[in-house]
């Protein structure tokens, strides 16, 4: 029957050997003959298969009392099929460009998300490219097991697809595909240019927290978007009149910018006005906010000297993070920050060193040290206690100013560094390039007179043994 539907070469002959033989058809015979279709309509003069409006050839196998039999077979045989032949006839319905609402593609659709846990990664990506409707991505997206797992081919496929279908989307849709381009570190520039389009043609309906998921996975992937000379003043635009609405969407929106090193002035003074403040404090997530205040202030006065509005009261600064990120923690026993503090140990001794401190305006580091002018590492009762980072629970740890003065006023005998492990959840996919705030940090380390010292796990991974370690640190210092 297989080689029978393949060599046909006529729409009613496929569907007379479908239709007509019923005892010999199996369930891997319909996505062949659905297949088969599409391929000889396409040969066929008139509007592209796809177009699904009833017009010229595909619109007329849709009216055939033969294709209605066919459909129905697979209707009513769908809930016994093997995942196989379920996505494969989903995916040749799409491809022959039957409705969404048609009974075939409804059935089909929902017994794939019934079956969704027990697919495979090509089956997803298959149904995924084939299903056009909301309901139908929101239920993919909204898998934990789907949204847990990153697939290759399914990205792939995803960028060549989703531009086309980003405009029938809703914004729900559409955040949850942010949602997990983020969670991925997916660096795809199709896709997050897709998703920057429809943030600029949709952005005024938006409220301000469908928009702060939209805009994270730009920050997270440090990625501009093409059209960011247009989206950037229509965002800043936008919160302006939504700031007050949602103030812990707003700071978020003001976070993401921020670290894409894009400053918007008016937003700033309003949520820096004492208006502002007073609302976030009384608020259930103040502490939150306040921690994203304080560093977008640390970041106003590193980053963006020639700001003149209002800034952050002090009594109100707090640490953005006490500790390791969750990230880290979560993935301490594949990071290889184990063996540069034990080969550290080694090298330089205990008393050379503070492991996981916390400087302001609250970044975590791997291991801060000092060096003088010669190469050598000093131990820390060698190095003048005004000259060392403020301790992150003493009162002037909120001064950046101070922290900068302390640490380069005797620059010429020391320096202090960094070490910074940078292991593979730091970058985005299958890229060199550092999440956003993972370059905010460093950037903002670097202008408070740190020397940072990159320890990549491209090259950390090529280190064997604790001999190797020592030999790859000395060099590094």
């Amino acid at each position: 029957m297989k080689r029978l539907i393949e060599r046909s070469r006529s729409v009613g002959e496929v569907l007379r050997w479908v239709t007509q033989n019923p005892g010999k058809v199996s369930a891997s015979h319909y996505p062949i003959a659905l297949h088969k279709l599409g391929q000889l309509l396409q040969q066929q003069p008139g509007p592209p298969v796809g177009a699904g409006d009833g017009r010229g050839p595909a619109g007329q196998v849709l009216e055939q009392p033969e294709f209605h039999v066919l459909c129905q077979a697979i209707v009513s045989g769908c809930a016994k099929f093997d995942n196989f032949s379920i996505v494969n006839c989903l995916y040749a319905a799409a491809a022959l460009g039957l409705p969404g609402e048609s009974p075939l593609v409804r059935v089909l659709e929902d017994e794939s998300r019934s079956r969704l846990g027990r697919f495979n990664q090509k089956d997803v990506s298959m149904v995924f490219s084939s299903e056009a409707n909301n309901k139908a991505l929101e239920a993919i997206f909204s898998s934990q097991l789907f949204y847990e797992n990153r697939q290759e081919r399914f990205i792939r496929s995803m960028a060549e697809w989703l531009p086309r279908k980003a405009e029938n989307l809703t914004p729900y849709t559409m955040a949850l595909i942010a949602k997990y381009v983020a969670r991925h570190r997916l660096r795809e520039p199709r896709l997050l240019d897709t998703i920057a389009n429809f943030l600029l043609k949709r952005g005024e309906q938006l409220d301000s927290k469908v928009i702060q998921k939209l805009v994270f996975p730009f920050s997270r992937m440090n990625y501009r978007p093409s059209n960011h000379g247009e989206l950037f003043p229509k965002l800043e635009a936008i919160l302006e009149q939504k700031a007050g609405s949602s103030p812990l969407a707003t700071v978020n929106i003001l976070m993401s910018m921020f670290q894409l090193s894009h400053f918007p002035q008016t937003v700033l003074h309003q949520v820096f006005s004492p208006g502002f403040i007073t609302n976030v404090m009384s608020s259930p997530y103040a502490l939150i906010v306040r921690r994203y205040l304080s560093l977008l202030d640390a970041a106003v006065e590193l980053e963006f000297r020639e700001y003149s509005g209002p800034r952050l009261d002090p009594r109100y600064r707090v640490l953005m993070f006490e500790h390791a990120l969750t990230a880290d923690e979560a993935n301490r026993k594949y990071s290889y920050k184990g063996l540069v503090a034990e080969a550290l140990r080694q090298l330089v001794g205990e008393e050379c060193y503070r492991q996981d401190e916390v400087l302001p305006p609250g970044y975590c580091t791997d291991f801060l040290l000092w060096i003088n002018r010669s190469g050598t590492v000093l131990p820390l009762s060698r190095v003048p206690a005004a000259s060392r980072a403020p301790p992150a629970t003493s009162p002037v740890a909120m001064s950046l100013r101070s922290s900068v003065l302390a640490l380069t006023s005797d620059l010429q005998d020391f320096a202090p560094v960094v070490l910074s492990v940078n292991d593979k959840w730091h970058y985005c996919q299958n890229s060199d390039i550092l999440v956003g705030s993972r370059a905010m940090r460093d950037r903002h380390l670097r202008l408070l007179g740190y020397c940072l010292v990159q320890l990549p796990y491209t090259e950390l991974e090529k280190v064997s043994g604790i001999e190797e370690a020592k030999h790859y640190l000395r060099q590094k210092l």
